[in-house]
């Protein structure tokens, strides 16, 4: 099997045990590389790996940062497989003690399932997609901003917040949930959308389906940024109109043995 090996950065404790990792998973027959950790802080990030010659998996060594952005850096999606040395690390799946123990069980043959992610336009332009979520914020704090929300061309919603955060059922368990949404099972598809801080208590976080058209209009007179996955920060328009779509390229997630409830009752509600 080709694996991509991919270590926090900078973290030299992780690149140590993906040299260790490297090691043992080429003396039991795999193809092994090892991603360099050479990675400017702000985009445009480099690709993990050319498009025509994409590995069989990627197993990433560190928290839900550093696997948001290497799905971000990823030119096409192929199966991920999380190795936990973060703090929460709700996206990685295994701790470094189990690795072995996987691939024991595993062979040459393992499993996947798609995970949705959003892209999103700016006024008709493509500007990125996201997994977990995009937040729309002002660009000086402690001011509101005001957003009119349309579904299907219906006028939905129009509401004053210090921000919004549109999530993926994946991204329910990270911001989204902070700011009051709910958790989600990861296998629906749809947009979770969640106001920051809002000015009406009536304004609530609404689930809406991956198939309807969501479109939302700010109408403010301060700068504004649109954050994809804590990742990709980008100035829009104070008047902006933002449209949000299902990404034609879903994140891949190799399966393991932990249960998505189960995670969530031992990684969130015991912090």
């Amino acid at each position: 099997m080709k694996i991509l090996i991919v270590p926090r950065i900078p973290e030299d404790q992780a690149y140590t045990y993906a040299s260790i990792l490297a090691q043992s998973l080429t003396s039991d027959g795999h193809e092994i590389v090892v991603a360099d950790q050479k990675v400017p802080s702000n985009p445009p990030f480099p690709p993990l790996f050319h498009k025509e010659n994409p590995p069989d998996m990627v197993i990433i060594i560190g928290g839900d940062g550093t696997i948001l952005l290497s799905i971000q850096r990823m030119p096409v999606q192929v199966p991920v497989l999380g190795i936990n040395c973060g703090e929460v690390g709700f996206l990685a799946d295994i701790e470094p003690e189990e690795i072995k123990g996987f691939f024991a069980s595993v062979k040459e043959k393992f499993s996947f399932e798609p995970r949705m992610r959003i892209s999103f336009t700016v006024d008709g332009q493509y500007v990125g997609t996201a997994l977990n979520e995009a937040l729309i914020v002002t660009d000086r704090p402690a001011k509101m901003l005001r957003f009119h929300v349309t579904i299907d061309n219906v006028l939905a919603e129009s509401f004053r917040a210090d921000g919004l955060i549109i999530s993926t059922p994946t991204g329910s368990t990270a911001y989204a949930m902070s700011a009051g949404g709910p958790i989600l099972d990861p296998r629906i598809e749809g947009f979770l959308m969640v106001p920051l801080a809002p000015f009406m208590l009536s304004n609530r976080p609404h689930l809406i389906h991956s198939k309807r058209r969501l479109s939302i209009q700010l109408i403010n007179p301060k700068p504004v940024k649109l954050v994809l996955d804590g990742q990709i920060s980008i100035p829009i328009n104070h008047e902006a109109v933002i449209d949000v779509y299902k990404a034609e390229e879903p994140a891949l997630f190799v399966i393991t043995e932990k249960n998505f409830f189960i995670k969530c009752n031992e990684k969130l509600r015991h912090l």
